[in-house]
């Protein structure tokens, strides 16, 4: 897909698709989502309960969420196995024009984004000794997730409006049964009928304030 790069009003950027109208981060500030909802809402959160967390991302995107990810982890006591679907890999020559040092201000994270987006993908590879990265190039309609195994979810699929085929209920009783217990789902997403999808699932589902220029955010819980 053509993609086109965009400053949010937090000062980071995020990717435009014009064949779809659609960011790929929030147009009110794409660092501050990410923090929002899927590090402050999501990873913290599963801290307190997992150990190790075994997270997998919907959309690996940018990379921003694993950046920030590694960033909550980076000398601290904790263990992540990061695993991403994604079905077209944004290149590293775009990322690059991105200027993440603008809006990232600690250097020595930045050091790890080219390895993000260079390290192969389908298999294991050990960024920091308690962050391991596996990145599958899949479509998340086909793909067969392991089950009972994770135990977060950062579901940051374009909106249903764009990608209807990413939020049925196939999709997430799937999603549903690859989390172990306790695990739990985050998505910016709000929208009554992606609620409905959860619950039908056997989520327990709760609505959280959302990030800037949105209300609610969700959080699911298996």
């Amino acid at each position: 897909m053509k993609t086109e790069i965009r400053e949010t009003k937090d000062g980071s950027t995020t990717l435009y698709v014009p064949e779809l109208n659609e960011h790929y981060h929030s147009v009110n500030g794409a660092l501050q989502e990410s923090l929002h909802v899927f590090i402050q809402n999501g990873l913290a959160y599963a801290l307190t309960y997992h150990h190790p967390v075994k997270l997998l991302e919907i959309g690996f995107g940018t990379g921003l969420n694993a950046l920030l990810t590694l960033q909550h982890v980076l000398s601290k006591p904790y263990q992540v196995v990061y695993e991403a679907i994604e079905k077209f890999p944004v290149s590293v020559e775009l990322v690059n024009q991105m200027r993440f040092d603008k809006f990232i201000l600690n250097p020595e994270l930045l050091d790890y984004l080219p390895q993000l987006h260079t390290a192969p993908w389908h298999e294991p590879v050990p960024v920091l000794p308690n962050f391991e990265l596996r990145k599958i190039q899949n479509d998340l309609e086909t793909y067969t997730f392991p089950t009972n195994y994770y135990n977060l979810i950062y579901f940051d699929a374009f909106a249903p409006e764009k990608q209807p085929e990413l939020w049925t209920d196939e999709i997430f009783q799937k999603l549903y049964d690859s989390l172990e217990e306790g695990g739990m789902l985050v998505s910016y997403c709000a929208k009554g009928s992606f609620k409905r999808s959860l619950k039908n699932a056997g989520f327990v589902v709760e609505a959280l304030p959302g990030p800037a220029g949105k209300r609610e955010m969700t959080r699911a819980v298996k």
